[in-house]
């Protein structure tokens, strides 16, 4: 086996833009690669992502490999996982971390598989002890975290998103740019994306909001939901929900937050009548600061709030919202 060295990043990009979770996982990438004592490099990989190279070195990368072909305008397994192996033959990184959303969910794994390694989904803590890479992980729904060790190389994980700062922008740092071709034909690619629908939100997405307000079973109406929105309004965040009232009817099931649902860490999480189930714990558990209001003292989630109000939400949400206008000047 060739000797593997240094930190790689895969980066995302969204829109023309290097994604929000991109800069993180830079962020986390440069204190590895700084307790290793070796580089941080990033891949980009696309259509037209060649001007962002210099973004990724503003945010923490040493050299950034760019693959840009219009066969890559569009997300493939094949075609990402097959230039990722043979950038992998070329760098041989000791370490490769990708995001946790659908493009890392799904190259992950197949290229770990490629690589005859290992890969650990969903990280929310990562550590070197002993030259190794500990990849800390929720498990059982949330109740606990296991921490996992990888014995083939290269060590591979995805990280949540909003699990690690990114690094303060720096854009005087200087780092290189390599282009890289993978030396792919088109027709390797089995895959072929024939249309896209974009999902439509009003206002913030509920996974990149610092402020989530979350109804559960406890509202008893899509009315009520209502009064969750003004609040979320108020001080600038998104509205979500436990499943419950996502089967209900009453809100839309893309606003589920859970372990079939979307995964969130706002600095601020308000959960308003729900009992906070392991499988809606598993999805919000990596918040800052949660809120939890709800009649029943006994519920789960208050054993895990930092801060509870044991009370019917009815009586204690109207003073609890005039509470926030007062301290936002609103």
């Amino acid at each position: 086996m060739a000797e593997t060295k240094g930190v790689f990043i895969v980066g995302e990009v969204v829109e023309g833009k290097l994604a929000a979770v991109s800069t993180e996982l830079l962020g986390i990438g440069r204190k590895l690669a700084n307790d290793l004592g070796q580089e941080l490099a990033a891949v980009l990989i696309g259509s037209g992502v060649g001007d962002l190279a210099n973004e990724a070195i503003s945010f923490g990368a040493d050299k950034v490999y760019v693959i840009d072909n219009p066969m890559f305008a569009d997300y493939t397994t094949d075609g990402y996982a097959l230039a990722m192996e043979k950038l992998n033959a070329e760098v041989a990184p000791e370490i490769i971390l990708m995001a946790q959303t659908f493009t890392g969910m799904d190259l992950s794994p197949r290229l770990a598989f490629k690589l005859g390694a290992a890969t650990i989904l969903d990280c929310v803590d990562l550590a070197i002890e002993d030259g190794k890479l500990q990849k800390t992980k929720p498990v059982y729904g949330g109740n606990a975290v296991a921490v996992y060790v990888s014995e083939t190389k290269p060590q591979m994980a995805t990280i949540r998103a909003k699990a690690f700062e990114p690094l303060a922008q720096d854009t005087s740092r200087s780092g290189e740019v390599v282009n890289f071709d993978p030396g792919l034909d088109a027709s390797v690619i089995r895959q072929k994306v024939t249309g896209k629908v974009k999902e439509e939100v009003e206002g913030i997405k509920l996974e990149d909001a610092e402020v989530v307000v979350c109804g559960g079973r406890g509202l008893g109406s899509s009315e009520a939901f209502g009064d969750l929105q003004e609040l979320a309004k108020l001080m600038g965040g998104a509205v979500g929900a436990s499943r419950p009232p996502c089967d209900s009817g009453w809100i839309p099931t893309n606003a589920q937050i859970g372990l079939t649902g979307k995964m969130v860490a706002p600095n601020v999480y308000i959960g308003i009548a729900l009992s906070g189930s392991s499988q809606h714990q598993a999805g919000m558990s990596g918040s800052k600061n949660i809120i939890a209001i709800n009649k029943d003292p006994e519920a789960n989630i208050f054993g895990i709030a930092h801060y509870g109000v044991v009370g019917d939400y009815k009586k204690v949400l109207p003073a609890f919202k005039e509470k926030c206008q007062e301290l936002l000047g609103k």
